[in-house]
């Protein structure tokens, strides 16, 4: 069985038995000292194995596969989550802004706002990219429909008679 099937596994016995607040208290606590480690030293590439992370911060190497798996888009080059083991040296090549980016996106708060940012990013350009972030979420009806307009339906009525009453 591949590390990564175990630790979605591990996620959905740990949630069943001990609760979703429970795994989220320690996954996050676990996630945050690796990233203050790798945001700290954002000028180094970072390699090392999976084991080495888990017995570095104290946890199981389960937990380390979660944090993999969670940065993995924000790779430079995405890892083959399947393939990886314990023993697999791992390179970590971030790109920064998509990292920021997908902190925000996943509303890990207590992630981009740790301090270690300020090294890497000015304010001015944090809050750039929060701006693209915000403007990532918003949609455009660009097609706006009159009410005196066949309907998009397809009924052949007005839309104000048809789905716009």
């Amino acid at each position: 069985m591949s590390l990564y099937k175990q630790w979605t596994d591990m996620v959905i016995d740990y949630v069943k038995h001990k609760g979703e607040d429970a795994f989220w208290d320690e996954y996050s606590d676990i996630e945050r000292r690796i990233y203050t480690k790798i945001l700290a030293s954002h000028k180094d590439v970072i390699t090392t194995t999976i084991d080495d992370l888990a017995k570095e911060f104290g946890t199981t190497p389960e937990f380390v596969m979660g944090f993999v798996d969670g940065i993995n888009e924000s790779l430079v080059e995405e890892i083959d989550l399947e393939v990886i083991d314990e023993d697999t040296e791992i390179e970590f090549k971030i790109d920064f802004e998509k990292l920021y980016f997908n902190m925000l996106d996943a509303k890990a708060e207590y992630l981009y706002e740790l301090p270690q940012w300020e090294g890497i990013f000015s304010k001015e350009k944090r809050k750039e990219i929060q701006k693209d972030w915000r403007g990532s979420k918003t949609v455009v009806n660009e097609n706006k429909i009159g009410r005196n307009d066949p309907c998009p339906c397809g009924s052949g009525k007005k839309y104000k008679k048809c789905c716009g009453k």
